[in-house]
């Protein structure tokens, strides 16, 4: 088996032990997490080209918050708590859809105009008077970078979307991401029995790609590396080998491929992942681009959100091309939500006594270092019941005033 092509960041000496595994079962550390991590950081929920219409909406459930991100009469995109002002239903049920001139909750028939504003309620005489503004949909936090949508459900640490990814402007602007299509799959939710986390430590690493990813092997060869964690992105490319392939998905795939003129020669046969803290991975193909995130439900259940892009003017010949790539990128996930439930369910075992990392693991590592930054409590022992989030507070404040 040939070795990865990979030049590491990893010092001579470092911690190699990765999280503690009472991080992994912790009902108080999932719940910090749910609040700092998943409602205090850059969620995204979609690309402005999902919602084309005057009153095209998708909704976005995480961690107890329900986003909802409208289209206006007016053009513009806009983003909302998914929240009636009257008894706080859902103003609307599905996922994705059209509301026409107006939002009409299901529960009692409030109306909402499109930017927002309460229209009117249902039996108006009812109720004293109702200012349009005071008793509108709750704005949230919303920015968006490159066509694609972002909400925060709280204030939080992170700037701008578009200062977070600068780094990738040079690189990233020969993709055209503004002018990106939804590919029609729409998108897909995947329960997968594991912590969060499991997902992240699976998914930061190429190590095990050559054993456990055959498609991916078969397209990439010794060609996959993964860059260091800064500044809350990470960066992974994978470039196709030079013949070789013993499947006909990535056989085809690489002769039916002609990618676009406007990538330069190593992008026009690469796969390219940007990663972004705490819980996105934008993935930036030749004949497509794709993005996943996971968001926690309960400590050993989590839930996988992804979606598909097509370049806006792919032909017959980039649509098959795309189709190929979908299938290797399909069946690699599935082969990934076994590795997350095995490195979970590991944990249970009385043989299980933690991990060495490789140094081919070091973006597990950089990782973790991300998450320790906001979560020094996780350098040591659990602390007692009901103490985790006093204790970390103390820690922060501590590393700030250069205490330890």
């Amino acid at each position: 088996m040939p070795n990865m092509n990979y030049q590491s960041d990893a010092p001579n000496d470092w911690d190699r032990s990765g999280l503690p595994a009472w991080s992994f079962f912790s009902e108080e550390m999932l719940e910090a997490e749910k609040d700092f991590l998943f409602r205090r950081h850059w969620q995204l929920v979609c690309h402005v080209n999902d919602i084309p219409n005057s009153g095209d909406f998708i909704t976005l459930d995480v961690v107890g918050e329900r986003a909802l991100v409208l289209r206006g009469q007016d053009g513009e995109v806009r983003a909302f708590h998914n929240l009636c002002r009257h008894r706080g239903s859902r103003v609307v049920a599905e996922s994705h859809g059209n509301c026409k001139a107006s939002i009409i909750c299901p529960f009692h028939g409030w109306v909402y105009n499109l930017d927002g504003t309460l229209r009117g309620a249902a039996q108006p005489k009812s109720f004293p008077p109702l200012d349009a503004n005071e008793f509108g949909l709750k704005s949230i936090d919303m920015d968006i970078w490159q066509g694609f949508v972002f909400v925060r459900f709280l204030p939080g640490p992170q700037p701008s979307m578009s200062k977070i990814m600068e780094r990738f402007d040079e690189e990233l602007q020969q993709y055209k991401l503004s002018e990106y299509t939804p590919s029609g799959e729409g998108f897909d939710a995947t329960e997968v029995k594991a912590n969060w986390k499991c997902v992240r430590d699976v998914d930061n690493e190429g190590y095990h790609v050559p054993l456990a990813h055959p498609g991916l092997h078969d397209l990439f060869g010794s060609n996959y590396s993964d860059g260091p964690w800064q500044d809350g992105t990470a960066r992974s490319l994978g470039a196709f080998r030079e013949g070789g392939e013993r499947l006909w998905s990535v056989r085809n795939y690489k002769n039916i491929l002609q990618a676009p003129d406007r990538l330069d020669s190593e992008h026009k046969s690469a796969w390219l992942y940007i990663g972004v803290f705490p819980n996105l991975v934008f993935g930036f193909y030749p004949d497509s681009s794709i993005f996943y995130q996971e968001f926690p439900v309960e400590v050993g259940k989590t839930i996988q959100r992804s979606t598909s892009y097509r370049h806006a003017d792919e032909d017959r010949r980039m649509r098959l091309a795309r189709y190929l790539s979908m299938r290797i990128d399909r069946i690699t996930s599935k082969e990934d939500e076994q590795l997350i439930e095995w490195t979970w369910e590991a944990a249970f075992s009385s043989g299980y006594d933690g991990i060495i990392l490789s140094d081919l693991e070091y973006g597990v590592h950089g990782y973790h270092e991300e998450l320790r930054q906001l979560f020094p409590v996780l350098k040591g022992d659990e602390p007692d019941s009901g103490m985790l989030a006093e204790v970390n507070k103390a820690l922060l404040n501590e590393e700030k005033t250069g205490a330890i």
